[in-house]
C-alpha cells in the first residue's frame, strides 16, 4: 500500500510542483489513507497495526519527496530542447533517492535518538500523533478520500470537459496592462490552506508587484525605446500582452529574487550547517571506529542498516554515475563524469546532513532545497568554467549533477521525518530504511514517466505548467556557463529581494510570488485566508483549533492529490490520442467568469466546512 499510495501522490506532487513551483509533504495523508483502507477492507485483509501503517507511510513518503527533486531540475532539459530518455531520468532520480537515504542512515541515531528533545521534527511528530489517534479509532481518512474525489471530479470538469474556465482575468482600470486573475483549481486552494495566511499573503504580495506595477512600468518605458527591449529582439513591449511581458521579462526579475532568497536562506543556515556537519562527522567517525558496529544492544528499535553496507552502496552509486554513459549529462566524456561523480557525492553528503537537521527544526515545507540546488549548480558550474567545459554538453552535465543532489537533499529531509515518526511509535529503523529504499526505487520510473507525459501534453514553460523551479535552474546555469541573459533584470530581482529583507520579511516566499503568474498566487491566498478565519474564530480553544486545522490539512491534501492525479490521467489520454487534452466542450452558457468564480468559492466554502471535526 505504501508503494501504491506513494506512486499516486508522487505523480500528483510532480504536477503540483510544475504548476506552482512547490510541493507538499504527503506522509500524513498516506498514513491516514492506509488506516482507512485497512479499516474498509478489514474483513479481507485484517486490521493493520500501527507499525504496519507506519511502514506504509514511510514507503509512500519516499516517492513524493523524490518527485520534489525531479521537478526542480529535470524539466530544464525539455526547456533547452532536449528530450531525455525515461531511463536516464529514472536513473538520476533513483540514484539521488538512494544516495540521500544512505547518507541519512548513519545520522539517524544522533539526530533522532540523542537529539530527540532538541529537534522536534514537526511533520514526523504530527504523523505519529495521527497514527496513534487512528489506532484508537479516529475516522480522519474520510476527509482525505473526500478531498481526493472532489479534486479528481473538479479537474475532470475543467481540464477534460472544459465545462468552465480554469482561469479568470480582470483588467485594472486606468493602469495600462495591469491585471489580476485567479486559477480556479482545487490544488492551489489546498496549498494555501496548508501554508497559512502569512506566507500566502507575502507570496500574493510579490505577485501583485509583478502584475500591477512592474508589467505596466515595462510597458510604459519599453514603448518609448526605439529598439526592442533586450532580451526580445523582434517585437516591441507595446505590442505584447501582459502574459507575454511576464514571460519575456518578469521571469528574469523573479529568477534573480528567487536565487537571492535561496542563497540568503542558506547563509542564515550556515551556523546550523557547520554545527550539524561537525557533529555528524564526529558521529560517523565514532561509528567507523567502533568495531562493534551496532550499539543497540539487541534493541530492535535502535537497529539500522549496518554501516559497511551503507558505504558499499554509496561507492557503487558513485561508480555507476561515473561509468554509465548517458546518465550524467548527454554525450559527456568519461573524464567529465569522473569529475562530476565525486562532486555529486560531496555536495549530496553535505546537504543531506544539512537538510536532515534543518527539517528537524522548521519542517519539510521550510527546507531550502532550491537554495541547496542553486549552490550546487553554482559550485559545479564554476569548476566546469575553470576546466573550459562551457558548451551544451557542460551545461547538461551540470544540470544532471544538480538533479541527483536535489533529489538526495529532498528525500533526506522526508526520511528523517519518517524516522522520527518511527521512533515515537516504536518502529524498527532497519525496516523503515529498507522501506525508504524500496519506495525510492519503485517510484522513480513512475514519477519520471508522469513528468514526460505532462510535458508532452501541456509543454513546460507554458502558462498551464510554467515549471518555475526548473526554469530558474536553467537560467542560473546559462548565466554562469554562457552569456545572453539580461543581467539588468536579474539584478533588479536581487535588489527587490534585498528590500524585502530590509523590511524583515522572508524574501523567498516573496520571490516565488514575484516569479509566478498572479493566477497561481491568488487561489493560494484564498486558501490561506480560509485558514486564518478558522484560526481567529477558534483561537482561544487550542484543542478545538488543532483538530480543525488537522481536518482542513487532510482535506486540502486530498484536493491536491485528486487534481494532480487527474492531471496525469488527462496527460496520459492526450499522449495516446496525439491531440490536446480534453474534449473542449465549453458550452457558451456555462463558460462565464462569474460561474467559474462561483464554483471556486463553493469549493472554498466546502474546505471551510470540512474543518469541522468529527465527534
Amino acid at each position: 500500500m505504501g508503494i501504491i499510495f506513494g506512486i499516486l501522490f508522487g505523480a500528483a506532487n510532480a504536477y503540483l510542483g510544475l504548476l506552482a513551483g512547490l510541493t507538499v509533504s504527503t506522509s500524513i495523508p498516506v498514513a491516514v489513507m492506509t488506516v482507512g483502507f485497512f479499516r474498509l477492507f478489514g474483513k479481507l485483509t485484517g486490521r493493520a497495526t500501527i507499525l504496519e501503517s507506519n511502514m506504509s507511510q514511510t514507503t509512500g513518503s519516499a516517492s513524493s519527496s523524490l518527485a520534489s527533486g525531479v521537478i526542480f531540475t529535470v524539466p530544464a532539459l525539455y526547456l533547452w530542447g532536449y528530450n531525455p530518455s525515461l531511463l536516464q531520468m529514472a536513473g538520476l532520480a533513483m540514484f539521488g533517492g538512494l544516495l540521500g537515504i544512505l547518507f541519512m542512515i548513519p545520522l539517524r541515531r544522533f539526530l533522532i535518538r540523542f537529539e530527540h528533545k532538541n529537534l522536534p521534527y514537526p511533520e514526523g511528530t504530527a504523523c505519529a500523533k495521527v497514527l496513534i489517534a487512528s489506532e484508537e479509532g479516529g475516522a480522519r481518512a474520510g476527509n482525505v478520500f473526500l478531498g481526493l474525489f472532489i479534486g479528481l471530479l473538479y479537474k475532470f470538469f475543467i481540464g477534460f470537459l472544459h465545462l468552465w474556465k480554469s482561469k479568470v482575468y480582470a483588467p485594472i482600470p486606468f493602469i495600462n496592462k495591469a491585471q489580476i486573475g485567479i486559477m480556479t483549481t482545487p490544488a492551489l486552494l489546498g496549498v494555501g490552506y496548508i501554508l497559512g495566511s502569512r506566507i500566502a499573503l507575502i507570496m500574493v504580495g510579490g505577485s501583485a508587484i509583478s502584475w500591477l506595477i512592474l508589467i505596466p512600468l515595462l510597458n510604459h518605458y519599453g514603448a518609448l525605446l526605439p529598439v526592442p527591449l533586450f532580451p526580445d529582439t523582434l517585437a516591441g513591449v507595446a505590442g505584447m500582452s501582459p502574459s507575454e511581458i511576464w514571460n519575456k521579462y518578469i521571469r528574469y526579475i523573479g529568477a534573480g529574487a528567487v536565487a537571492f532568497g535561496g542563497i540568503v536562506t542558506i547563509i542564515r543556515s550556515i551556523p546550523t550547517m557547520i554545527a550539524s556537519f561537525k557533529m555528524s562527522v564526529k558521529e560517523l567517525s565514532a561509528r567507523l571506529g567502533n568495531k562493534r558496529e551496532s550499539s543497540s544492544n539487541g534493541d530492535r528499535t535502535d537497529f539500522d542498516i549496518p554501516l559497511p553496507y551503507v558505504i558499499l552502496g554509496v561507492a557503487l552509486i558513485v561508480v555507476a554515475l561515473a561509468f554509465i554513459p548517458g546518465l550524467v549529462g548527454q554525450q559527456s566524456s568519461l573524464i567529465m563524469r569522473i569529475v562530476a561523480a565525486p562532486g555529486i557525492a560531496i555536495f549530496a553528503f553535505f546537504f543531506v546532513t544539512v537538510s536532515s537537521r534543518i527539517v528537524g527544526l522548521v519542517g519539510v515545507s521550510s527546507n531550502p532545497t532550491s537554495g541547496m540546488t542553486i549552490v550546487t549548480l553554482l559550485g559545479i558550474s564554476m569548476i566546469f568554467v575553470l576546466l573550459g567545459w562551457t558548451d551544451d554538453v557542460g551545461k547538461l552535465t551540470v544540470l544532471t549533477v544538480g538533479t541527483v543532489v536535489c533529489v538526495a537533499a529532498s528525500i533526506a529531509g522526508d526520511t528523517s521525518q519518517d524516522l522520527k515518526t518511527g521512533f515515537l511509535v516504536g518502529a524498527t529503523p532497519f525496516k523503515q530504511q529498507v522501506g525508504e529504499l524500496i519506495g525510492a526505487s519503485t517510484s522513480a520510473l513512475a514519477v519520471c514517466a508522469a513528468v514526460a507525459l505532462l510535458n508532452s501534453s501541456y509543454t513546460f514553460g507554458s502558462t498551464e505548467l510554467p515549471a518555475p523551479q526548473a526554469t530558474l535552474m536553467k537560467t542560473i546555469i546559462e548565466g554562469v556557463l554562457q552569456t545572453g541573459i539580461p543581467w539588468g533584470l536579474v539584478l533588479t530581482g536581487v535588489f527587490l529581494g534585498i528590500l524585502i529583507e530590509i523590511f524583515r520579511l522572508p524574501s523567498l516566499p516573496f520571490a516565488v510570488g514575484l516569479y509566478l503568474p498572479i493566477t497561481t498566487m491568488t487561489p493560494i491566498f484564498v486558501g490561506g485566508m480560509i485558514k486564518r478565519y478558522v484560526e481567529r474564530r477558534y483561537g482561544r480553544n487550542f484543542e478545538e483549533l488543532n483538530r480543525r486545522r488537522e481536518e482542513g490539512v487532510l482535506f486540502s491534501s486530498g484536493l491536491i492529490g485528486g487534481e494532480g492525479l487527474m492531471g496525469v490521467v488527462i496527460a496520459l489520454y492526450a499522449f495516446y490520442q496525439g491531440k490536446p487534452a480534453g474534449l473542449g466542450l465549453e458550452y457558451p452558457w456555462i463558460t462565464g467568469d462569474l460561474l467559474s468564480l462561483g464554483v471556486f468559492l463553493l469549493l472554498g466554502y466546502i474546505l471551510y466546512k470540512r474543518t469541522n471535526p468529527r465527534n
